[in-house]
This record gives structure tokens, C-alpha cells and sequence, in this order.
């Protein structure tokens, strides 16, 4: 049977499409965004720490903050989740008092995804054994621009089976494939082959989250759901920031996908910073809580 990604791809939408289309997003974004819109993005962020020099200290730090939020804001809903590497989520998993904030470790050969495929999924099966909720992981995006799909989808459906009833996020590295076709394509393999939710980036190359990205993907996303009747969540990731910039993907999201994808199940945004930006916003005041 032929594999959803390997008919031609006539839906990915054209530049015109795509200009036409975020235009039209832009003009929905109110001016002056309400507080309830701003609470609820903060609510679908994967507060995340993925540096070199992270430590027992800096990533302590960063759990104890999630812990005290409630009781400093209580009207405003917490983020969705932690994400740090592999090695720390026994750190987090100890520390980690606030039931409704999931888990998330890097895996795979995070960043690059370069190394024995039985490593790939022992390192996801040992993040999860030490208490994560959910894997992200980086596509193997060399064997993809090969033209490799079958190992490519192989691979991640792997690493799906290991994983189990956990959420996979499959990071396709848009910023590396080229044209929208591709990454419309990455998009059909990685969720054929049993992702929960695509991503766009690692935030470790130049280009990371844009726009046009996103409306690739999320149209990805609606084409598999008319085509299967499941439903695949989306994840941008690195460069945003600000508010606006959140604001924008959550109304990319909502024009492709609907008011379904509109929850911390199908929609998430992968950031450092962006959750102080949005708290300062809601306050009115400047926030450095996170």
C-alpha cells in the first residue's frame, strides 16, 4: 500500500497561498490582546533548558520557579511543561511538586540525531524509565534529504514503539530542508510514522521557527487529519520571544487547524524566555518569575 508521504504532493500550499493565508492571520490578531488569551498561551509552553552549561543548580532553579508560580499567581494558569536533556529529568522528576506540568526530555541524539539507531531508542526508553512524560526528538533529517523516506520513517516509528502511550514530538529541523515541499513532506513521513506531534527546530542552527513554517506544517496536519481522522499536535520552537511573536502562531494555528488544536494536548510552543514576556504582559508589569 502506498504511503501517505510517498503520493505527490499536491497540497502543500504554494507561496502565494501561503502569503495570502498570513495576511489574513495577521489581521485577527487583536491589537491590544485580551488577559485570557495571553493566560492561555502561557499555559501551552514547554519551559525549556538546553544549554551546554546547564547544572544540578541552574536546572533546580529553573523546577523550584515552576513550583512557587501558583502560589505567587494563582489566577494564571502554570505552562504546560519542563523540557531539559535526558540526564536531568530524575532531578526534575524528584523535585517536580505541580501535578498538572508534564515532563519532556530531549533524546534521540539531540541535536543532531547522528549515531546507532539502538542508542537512539535505549536513550528514549532510559528518559522515560527515569520519569519522563514525553520525547522530543530530531528527525533523521540526513537520510531525509537523501531521499532515504523509508529509513527516515522507519526509524521514528521505531522509537513511536519504545515510547509506547508517551507523547512523541518528532523535531523535523525545517531550517535545514529547504523549500516548503520538503518540510511538507518531513511533516506526512514524521506523522505517518506515529508522531503525536511535529516540531519545527532544535533552536541550534540559524534558522529556527518561522511563519511560513508553521503554515506549512499546520496544513500538514490538517491534510493527515482529513486523510487518517487522527489528530497530530504542533510544536514551533526556537527564536520566539515576545509576545507577538507567540500571539502570531497561536493564530496560524487556530486559521489551519481550528479551535480543537487550541489546548496543551495538540499545541505547544518550545521557549526560554517567552514565558517571562508573556507574564510581564499579563501583569503589566515586568516579570523575571521564570
Amino acid at each position: 500500500m502506498t504511503k501517505l508521504y510517498e503520493k505527490p504532493i499536491k497540497s502543500c500550499p504554494s507561496d502565494n497561498d501561503i502569503r495570502k493565508g498570513l495576511k489574513e492571520v495577521r489581521e485577527m490578531i487583536p491589537a491590544v490582546p485580551e488577559k485570557r488569551l495571553l493566560m492561555k498561551i502561557l499555559n501551552l509552553i514547554d519551559l525549556t533548558s538546553l544549554n551546554t552549561t546547564d547544572s544540578k543548580s541552574s536546572i533546580l532553579q529553573m523546577t523550584g520557579k515552576v513550583n512557587s508560580f501558583q502560589g505567587r499567581f494563582s489566577n494564571i494558569p502554570n505552562i504546560a511543561a519542563i523540557c531539559v536533556y535526558p540526564n536531568f529529568i530524575p532531578l526534575v522528576k524528584e523535585k517536580l511538586t505541580v501535578k498538572n506540568v508534564r515532563i519532556a526530555a530531549v533524546a534521540g541524539s539531540f541535536p543532531t540525531s547522528q549515531t546507532f539507531r539502538s542508542i537512539k531508542i535505549s536513550e528514549c526508553k532510559m528518559a522515560l524509565e527515569a520519569g519522563a512524560d514525553e520525547i522530543d526528538i530530531v528527525m533523521n533529517v540526513g537520510a531525509f534529504l537523501a531521499k532515504d523516506y523509508e529509513t527516515t520513517a522507519d526509524e521514528i516509528r521505531e522509537i513511536k514503539a519504545a515510547v509506547g502511550e508517551k507523547h512523541l514530538k518528532v523535531i523535523i529541523e525545517s531550517g535545514l530542508l529547504g523549500d516548503n515541499e520538503q518540510i511538507f513532506r518531513a511533516s506526512l513521513i514524521a506523522m505517518d510514522a506515529g508522531a503525536d506531534f511535529i516540531k519545527t527546530s532544535t533552536g541550534k542552527i540559524n534558522i529556527s521557527a518561522t511563519p511560513e513554517t508553521a503554515f506549512v506544517m499546520c496544513r500538514a496536519i490538517a491534510d493527515f487529519n482529513s486523510e487518517t481522522g487522527i489528530k497530530v499536535g504542533f510544536k514551533p520552537a526556537g527564536g520566539i520571544v515576545t509576545a507577538a511573536d507567540a500571539l502570531l502562531y497561536y493564530h496560524i494555528v487556530n486559521y489551519c487547524l481550528g479551535e480543537e488544536w487550541l489546548n496543551n494536548s495538540l499545541f505547544r510552543i518550545g521557549a526560554s524566555r517567552l514565558a517571562n514576556n508573556i507574564l510581564s504582559e499579563i501583569a503589566g508589569e515586568r516579570h523575571d518569575h521564570f
